[in-house]
C-alpha cells in the first residue's frame, strides 16, 4: 500500500490540532462550540454565497453562509427550527473551497439537513417519499436491473414518467438512465473475477451504484487499464456511498452504507490494498464526509487511503509517459470536458485535460468551472428543475462552443445533465484511457 502524498492535498491544519478532525455534531443541545477547527470564523465576507450556483440562479435562496454559521449560531442562542431553504442546496460542496477561513461549510449542511428531516419533515408526505426513494436508488436498481428491458421500456413512456413528477414529484423532464443488460458484477463475475495477481499492487474498486447498474462499461474500462499497470484488483462488496443521501439529510441511511463500506474497504486495506473509486462523488464522499460525519471505527483509514482512479495512476504509474506511446483511432478525437465539483473540491479539475494533451490526435476542451446544475438528485426534483437548467445554462454554452460534438466528464449526473442540454454523447476519462492504452486493439476492450 502506498504511502505517497497526494499531490492535489492543500488543506492546512493548525499545528496544535490532530491529523484527522473529530466527527461532530453541528447543533448540540449543550450549546457548546464542538465543530472542527474554523468552524466558528465565519466573518460573514460572502464568499461562499457568490461561489454558490443556486443561489446565482435562486433569489430567495439564503446562501451557504446562512444555511451553516448564520443557522449554527441561531440555534446555538436559543431553540431555534432549522430552516427549510436548507432543502434548496444541491450539495455540490463549492463553498468549501472558496471559504478563505476553512469554515465546515458542507459539514454544517449535511447535519442540518439531517436534523431537519429527522425533526420536521412528515414522513407521510409526498416529498419525504420522493427523496426517500431517490437517496436510496441502491435498493431499487437491483430490481429494475433483474429485467433490464422491460424496466427501460417501462421507465421510458411518457405516461410513466407523467405519474412520476404528479404521484412523487419527480420531474417529467428528464428521462430516465437504462439499466444495463449485464452488471458490472455479474460481467466481473463471469470473467473470473482478477486476471492478475500482484500483492505488491493491489487496489480495492469502489464502483457505486451508477456503474455497477446503468454504466458497466466505465467499471470494466477502469479494470483494464489498472491491469494493464500490473495491478491486481479486488472487488469488495460494497453499498452506496451515501452521496445522495447526504443530500437528502438521510444522514441515518448514509450511516448505515458507511459502516458496509468501511468494513469491507478496511478489510481490502488491511491486505494491502489501496482504494479507488471511478466517481468523483463516490471518492469525495469516502474521504471527506464519512470522517467528518461519522465515528466508525477504520473510518480515518479508508479516507486516508482513497484515490480517485485517475488520480492514482498520474501519482503511482508513469502514466503520461505510457499515453504519449499510445495510439487511438478516430473514436475519440474532439472532447468538451466539464470537471465536476465534487472532482474540483479534491484539486483535480485541471488532470484529465492535461493527460488528454498528451494522447496524439485527442483534444479536450475544458469548458470552464460552471457547476452542471444536476447536482445528483437535486436536477430531478420537479422543483428545482429550471433551477438545475438555469445554472447548467453557463455549460451548455461552453460545451455549443466548443469544437467537440462529444462531452466528457467522471461524474454520472453531471454527464446526465450534459447529455440532456446538449444532446451530446458523454465520455468517462477511463474509457478514453482504455482505448489510448489498447490502441487499435478493440478485442482487448471486449474482455
Amino acid at each position: 500500500m502506498s504511502d505517497a502524498e497526494r499531490p492535489t492535498d492543500d488543506v492546512s491544519i493548525d499545528d496544535d490540532q490532530d491529523d484527522g478532525f473529530e466527527p461532530i455534531q453541528v447543533f448540540p443541545e449543550s450549546g457548546e462550540t464542538d465543530l472542527r477547527p474554523g468552524a466558528d470564523d465565519c466573518y460573514k465576507c460572502s464568499t461562499c454565497d457568490t461561489n454558490c450556483p443556486v443561489a446565482e440562479v435562486d433569489d430567495e435562496f439564503p446562501g451557504p453562509k446562512f444555511q451553516g454559521p448564520e443557522q449554527w449560531r441561531l440555534k446555538r442562542q436559543d431553540d431555534h427550527d432549522i430552516d427549510d431553504s436548507v432543502m434548496k442546496c444541491s450539495n455540490c460542496m463549492r463553498c468549501d473551497s472558496a471559504c478563505p477561513s476553512s469554515v465546515p461549510l458542507s459539514q454544517m449542511h449535511n447535519t442540518a439537513r439531517g436534523e431537519y428531516v429527522d425533526e420536521q419533515m412528515n414522513t407521510l408526505s409526498r416529498e419525504y417519499v420522493r427523496n426517500r426513494i431517490l437517496a436510496n436508488y441502491r435498493r431499487l436498481a437491483p430490481l429494475g436491473s433483474m429485467f433490464p428491458r422491460t424496466t427501460n421500456f417501462v421507465m421510458g413512456l411518457s405516461a410513466t414518467q407523467w405519474l412520476g413528477e404528479k404521484l412523487l414529484g419527480i420531474t417529467s423532464e428528464r428521462e430516465f438512465p437504462e439499466f444495463a443488460t449485464e452488471t458490472f458484477r455479474e460481467w466481473w463475475t463471469a470473467r473470473g473475477g482478477a486476471q492478475v495477481e500482484n500483492p505488491d499492487k493491489r487496489v480495492a474498486y469502489f464502483h457505486g451504484c451508477y456503474s455497477n447498474y446503468n454504466t458497466p462499461e466505465v467499471a470494466k474500462a477502469l479494470v483494464r487499464v489498472y491491469e494493464r499497470f500490473g495491478y491486481e484488483i479486488m472487488v469488495p462488496d460494497q453499498h452506496c456511498s451515501g452521496t445522495p443521501m447526504f443530500a437528502n439529510g438521510m444522514l441515518a441511511d448514509a450511516r448505515r452504507s458507511a459502516e458496509t463500506n468501511v468494513r469491507e474497504l478496511g478489510a481490502a486495506i488491511e491486505d494491502g490494498a489501496d482504494i479507488v473509486a471511478s466517481c468523483s462523488s463516490c471518492s469525495m464522499s469516502l474521504r471527506q464526509e464519512y470522517p467528518e460525519l461519522f465515528d466508525i471505527a477504520g473510518v480515518e483509514d479508508v479516507a486516508a487511503n482513497t484515490w480517485d482512479a485517475v488520480e492514482y495512476l498520474r501519482v503511482h504509474e508513469d502514466l503520461e509517459r505510457a499515453l504519449e506511446r499510445a495510439s487511438i483511432d478516430d473514436e475519440f478525437e474532439e472532447f468538451a470536458y466539464h470537471a465536476p465539483c465534487h472532482a474540483r473540491n479534491q484539486g483535480l479539475d485541471g488532470q484529465t485535460v492535461e493527460l488528454l494533451d498528451r494522447i496524439d490526435g485527442v483534444d479536450a476542451h475544458d469548458v470552464g468551472d460552471s457547476c452542471s446544475g444536476i447536482s445528483g438528485t437535486y436536477g430531478w426534483k420537479a422543483e428545482n428543475y429550471e433551477t438545475s437548467m438555469k445554472i447548467g445554462s453557463e455549460m451548455f454554452d461552453h460545451m455549443d462552443d466548443a469544437d467537440a460534438q462529444r462531452g466528457l466528464t467522471e461524474c454520472p449526473t453531471c454527464s446526465m445533465q450534459m447529455e440532456h442540454g446538449t444532446g451530446y454523447e458523454i465520455t468517462h476519462t477511463l474509457e478514453v484511457l482504455d482505448a489510448a492504452l489498447s490502441g487499435t486493439d478493440t478485442e482487448a476492450r471486449t474482455q
